[in-house]
């Protein structure tokens, strides 16, 4: 196959065909052979020969990647490459569209643009169809009718953008294009002089060898040029070759050099051997067949025939193997149809158990995005299954966008109910915020906050004013309440400190010894201590710290249990009462009758199990501590009661 269909084969779009032909560069190729390392590039080749003079052998198993055949045994799968946009909304076309021109090149997505294009003005024209239809039945004049959206305005203005940048991109190519043509004509000029420089054959050699570098850097010329251009280069680069060979010095010079490139080439056609993508391999091995061909000139009669076997016997294993792989592609393909059916079941799966809820939806929206990608990448099918997995793959993912529009329609809907019921109480938070009764409208205010939070959302052009404005309502109350507050915390921090001062007083008392005496002192500081009145809740730590002093003090007094305990309960009930929580009084009451219930019932119990030892002596251990038992019970069953009748005179 000649460069010039090479070049027309890789050409990117009709518009670039006209003014473009891709041409290899040596950046591309001949270098890196230097390197041992082989250029990628998928270039077809029907028959590629030696090229070592008289030994011409065609490689025949080398194959035109481009044939029917391999069409036939791949399919063509254009529709599963792409995305799907007839799924996409107006929005999103409209955001795929931005990214193209932003992430893209712009030679590069002609067929993208054309496509977006085609389904945004197709829903485009429906959404304009279906609002003159509702002007017009709303007893609207056609004349009168106008329809504007700002998602077309913008839509219009990035194909404008598309346009100028295709426009800029089409001018800079053409004179890229004229100018490497000038490069190169001066390139063919400097050759043709070569051979008439009055020079030494080293000097005139590395001159030839310099303006083959800057030929393969020239880049590409316009295509009508192209023909003329390269054949008059080959043309002069023979006579170059010609007149070099006939110093025997410099051509065994070019034979070694000829010789050490191909045998870089052989040496990565053989590694190509192991290669595990086939395709890579054949498509890499075109391209040493092109280099090895046209880059590289003969190398020494004595090496032609051992170098060309060689690169014939790798290019046989890589070339054998792509038989096996293309034998295999069906059942590849059969086996790609089938995980692509696996991950429509899926997507199906998913649109029949999405709850409706926002959360669910998010989340099905992300998996069924998952599976598209992995749809995607899967792979080709049997050609003659493409179009009905392609179809149902449509019909399926269709299926799941209009169940979730259908979905978030119903959520906007719901959304503008939840409008209504904040702005109730946006309505109600206004309406008491001047209040000065703060027992009755805290409780009001503090319901509807958490009424607020259960509603849900609303649309969000909305949210953040009513918002403001409930949160303003709010905040405006709660400040005049904190203000108040803060006038009786003044007077509570003033009880604090008058309690910090008591306890002091009676963390350092002196006890006479006299029990009397010492509890009529202690029960003073009781008193007071209750007078002093209510302070900081933060503050009430000093209740306890109060408290644990009596009970040391109390230890330290020798006076019966029982009226220790009434003192302690009534100073317990004292700071219950100060709260002024008849809750925690009920409490108490509740839990001192189950004790007394239950003192009863052991004491009930004892008094049983004596009858059992009616026969047995008296001074019997067992029944000593039987009676020891009763005996401490019936205290502690007195204590209770006391402290139940002191609690109920409370409760009244």
């Amino acid at each position: 196959m000649s460069e010039k269909d090479l070049n027309q084969k890789n050409t990117p779009s009709t518009e670039e065909q006209e003014i473009l032909k891709t041409q290899p560069t040596k950046s591309q190729e001949t270098n890196k052979i230097d390197k041992a390392s082989i250029p990628q590039a998928e270039i077809s080749t029907e028959k590629l020969e030696e090229n070592d003079g008289n030994k011409s052998t065609p490689l025949d198993e080398i194959e035109d990647t481009s044939s029917e055949k391999e069409k036939e045994k791949e399919g063509d799968g254009k529709e599963e490459e792409g995305k799907d946009y007839e799924t996409f909304s107006l929005e999103e076309l409209v955001i795929e569209f931005k990214s193209l021109l932003k992430n893209k090149p712009i030679q590069t997505i002609k067929n993208s643009v054309e496509t977006i294009k085609k389904v945004f003005n197709t829903k485009f024209n429906e959404e304009l169809t279906t609002a003159k239809e509702s002007f017009l039945a709303e007893g609207g004049n056609i004349i009168d009718f106008q329809y504007t959206s700002p998602i077309k305005k913008e839509f219009n203005s990035l194909l404008f953008d598309y346009k100028e940048k295709r426009n800029n991109y089409l001018k800079q190519l053409k004179k890229n294009l004229q100018e490497n043509l000038e490069n190169r004509l001066a390139l063919i000029e400097e050759l043709k002089g070569l051979l008439s420089t009055e020079e030494s054959i080293n000097t005139t050699y590395k001159h030839f060898k310099n303006i083959q570098e800057k030929w393969f850097e020239a880049g590409p010329i316009p295509r009508d040029k192209y023909d003329i251009v390269w054949n008059t280069y080959r043309h002069h680069v023979e006579n170059f070759y010609d007149f070099l060979h006939l110093n025997r010095e410099f051509r065994d010079l070019d034979f070694k050099h000829n010789l050490e490139q191909k045998l870089k080439i052989v040496q990565r056609a053989e590694e190509l051997g192991q290669e595990e993508d086939i395709n890579k391999a054949f498509r890499e091995l075109q391209m040493l067949h092109k280099v090895w061909k046209e880059e590289i000139g003969p190398v020494a009669k004595e090496y032609r025939d051992e170098i060309w076997d060689k690169f014939s016997a790798a290019t046989k294993i890589i070339h054998d193997k792509r038989h096996v792989y293309l034998a295999n592609l069906d059942a590849i393909f059969e086996e790609n149809l089938q995980k692509k059916k696996q991950i429509l079941e899926a997507i199906q799966d998913i649109v029949s158990k999405v709850s409706p809820n926002h959360q669910s939806w998010q989340n099905a929206m992300k998996k069924v995005q998952e599976l598209r990608d992995s749809f995607f990448k899967i792979g080709k099918v049997p050609r003659s299954k493409n179009k009905e997995i392609w179809k149902e793959f449509k019909e399926i993912t269709s299926s799941f966008n209009k169940a979730k529009n259908a979905f978030y329609k119903d959520q906007k809907k719901q959304q503008f109910d939840n409008l209504e019921k904040k702005k109730e109480l946006i309505k109600i938070a206004e309406e008491n915020k001047e209040s000065d009764d703060f027992q009755a409208v805290t409780p009001l205010m503090k319901k509807i906050q958490n009424d607020w939070k259960k509603i849900g959302h609303v649309p969000r052009k909305e949210s953040d004013k009513i918002w403001k404005q409930f949160k303003d309502a709010c905040n405006y109350y709660f400040r005049r309440l904190h203000e108040k507050q803060n006038e009786a915390n003044k007077e509570e921090l003033e009880h604090f400190e008058a309690k910090s001062k008591l306890l002091d007083s009676l963390q350092n008392i002196k006890l006479s010894g006299e029990p009397n005496k010492d509890i009529a002192k202690v029960k003073d500081f009781i008193k007071e201590w209750k007078s002093i009145g209510k302070i900081p809740f933060s503050k009430r730590s000093i209740d306890k710290e109060f408290n644990t002093t009596l009970d040391q003090i109390f230890s330290k007094i020798k006076l019966g249990k029982k009226e220790i305990e009434l003192i302690k309960f009534e100073n317990k009930l004292n700071t219950i009462a100060s709260d002024e929580d008849a809750r925690k009084l009920n409490n108490e009451a509740f839990y001192i009758t189950k004790k007394v219930n239950e003192v009863k019932d052991k004491i009930r119990q004892l008094e049983n199990n004596l009858g059992f030892f009616q026969h047995v002596d008296k001074n019997n251990p067992l029944v000593r501590d039987v009676h020891k038992n009763i005996a401490k019970h019936k205290e502690q069953l007195d204590i209770w009661k006391a402290k139940l009748k002191k609690i109920k005179n409370i409760l009244g």
